[in-house]
């Protein structure tokens, strides 16, 4: 049912357009009723994109079955092509969504609040793997944000092919020039920071008041 609704929706949407086609009549394409179109889709956006939720899903699982030996630019980059295997499976479909989304800002806007939906989760685990260094939050935005637009301007440049030719191949080298940017190394281990050693010199035989007071002084206590 869910299938029927999204091909429902999409020859609407390319026969009349998206602003013209209603619920009403994606329902009554796919036969079914309104409830059964928004138990499986919140909003008529949400049908646009009915493989993104999924998707995000499986990302995220994929990041936290990742392991400390991992390198995680690496990671992220894998995780990233998740997405492209998601278009990749149906490329009429994704090419008609990529010329439906272009057509129509509200379209254009729900799809960049599912693309930083997926930045998150990437800067997300990078942030765990990068928490020993002292830049980290600030290295796993950046490098988070560098994957996606990597990944996007590679899977568009497809798009715009019509489908044809290896998505594959363009998101990797697209993953590969993030991952030479950022380097591939493994993450240093947490650094155990010393505790403050004060080392005081004083006259053998000092009474202990005045070695307190040597020690308090040297430390800036009053």
């Amino acid at each position: 049912m869910r299938d029927a609704l999204v091909a429902a929706a999409f020859q609407l949407f390319l026969e009349r357009g998206y602003e013209q086609t209603t619920v009403d009549e994606i329902v009554a394409l796919a036969g079914v009723g309104r409830r059964s179109f928004f138990r499986y889709f919140p909003s008529k956006e949400d049908v646009v994109f009915p493989d993104h939720e999924r998707c995000l899903a499986d990302m995220t699982a994929f990041l936290a079955d990742g392991s400390d030996d991992d390198e995680p630019v690496g990671r992220v980059c894998d995780a990233a092509r998740l997405v492209l295997r998601m278009y990749a499976e149906n490329p009429t479909f994704s090419v008609q969504r990529y010329r439906l989304t272009k057509r129509v800002p509200g379209l254009r806007a729900y799809e960049l609040s599912v693309v930083w939906r997926y930045e998150r989760a990437l800067a997300e685990y990078l942030r765990r793997r990068f928490a020993a260094r002292r830049d980290g939050t600030l290295r796993a935005d950046v490098i988070a944000a560098a994957v996606v637009a990597a990944h996007n301007n590679a899977l568009r440049s497809w798009l715009r092919s019509d489908g044809q030719g290896e998505a594959s191949a363009a998101v990797d080298h697209a993953m590969a020039l993030v991952q030479s940017a950022f380097g591939g190394g493994p993450v240093p281990p947490a650094v155990e920071r010393p505790e403050d050693v004060v080392v005081v010199v004083s006259r053998r035989g000092a009474p202990l008041w005045r070695v307190v007071q040597e020690i308090e002084t040297t430390l800036g206590r009053d």
